[in-house]
């Protein structure tokens, strides 16, 4: 559980939002909602562009926060929270509209299971390096 393997766990998993954030600013013509076949719709394709940019931006901050992950207590805490969020969001929608393809079951259970143990592996990362 060292500070090397935690940045090159996180910095891993900064280029999913990096790049699934790009692909997605293809709206609805983003190979996965292509795949599913929905209507045009200009107001979706907005909102989609529009979280894409965000999570594009997220990956963005990660992978900036890397080197310094051992003082960046708050901005890894903030980036993990927002993460965690969305994994509420993808459970309620679990809940309210059914089942997803299983990938994104997994991504699910990575946002809401692994983000807190993200944080405590970050917070002993960042123990040991005011010792």
């Amino acid at each position: 559980m060292s500070k090397r393997n935690l940045q090159i766990a996180t910095a891993l998993l900064g280029l999913v939002p990096l790049l699934t954030g790009l692909v997605g600013m293809a709206g609805l013509a983003d190979p996965l909602y292509a795949a599913a076949g929905l209507p045009a719709n200009s107001l979706l394709d907005s909102n989609l562009r529009f979280l894409s940019g965000v999570w594009c931006g997220l990956g963005l901050a990660v992978l900036w926060m890397v080197p310094r992950i051992d003082t960046q207590t708050v901005l890894f805490r903030a980036l993990w929270g927002m993460i965690f969020l969305g994994g509420v969001g993808r459970l309620l929608s679990l809940l309210y509209a059914g089942w997803p393809p299983l990938p994104f079951v997994a991504f699910t259970a990575l946002e809401i299971i692994g983000a807190p143990l993200f944080v405590l592996w970050q917070t002993r990362v960042a123990a040991a390096h005011t010792e």
